[in-house]
């Protein structure tokens, strides 16, 4: 990370952060249905640790979760301290992205199956955000 996406602390910018992992769910979303993608809903991002200037960044996106036209992406991000080799898991996010057609309209995702235990636990967990954000949004459109 450079000194351009930093405070005056030398920690870079949460704004930043969450556009990498914007940019990564995107990516991943896009190489799962091989089309282009809209980002629908962020239900969360955590800040566990700061980013300092001249950390190397990775942003590590997996699907956790497909529905009809959306997808759920997971997000971990890492902080690397170049000089001591120190990795940090610094945030986690979940992003939620809908596959859209040349049309610009909604357009089916390929089927997601688990295949190991972990991949399973995520299934699960995301089954249950979903649930959560449908609920929620039942009760906004009211």
């Amino acid at each position: 990370m450079m000194p351009a996406d930093a405070n005056y602390m030398g920690n870079i910018h949460g704004g930043i952060i969450m556009k990498l992992i914007d940019e990564a769910a995107a990516a991943c979303a896009y190489r799962f249905c091989r089309t282009h993608v809209l980002t629908a809903a962020i239900d969360r991002i955590d800040f566990h640790h700061p980013v300092h200037i001249g950390d190397l960044v990775r942003l590590r996106a997996c699907v956790n979760l497909a529905g009809r036209t959306s997808m759920e992406i997971g997000v971990r991000v890492e902080a690397e301290d170049l000089r001591s080799g120190l990795v940090t898991h610094t945030n986690s996010a979940y992003v939620v992205l809908v596959a859209i057609g040349d049309d610009g309209r909604p357009v089916p995702v390929p089927p997601l199956v688990p295949q190991t235990d972990e991949e399973r636990a995520w299934f699960a967990a995301a089954q249950r955000r979903r649930l959560k954000r449908m609920q929620e949004r039942e009760r906004t459109d009211d």
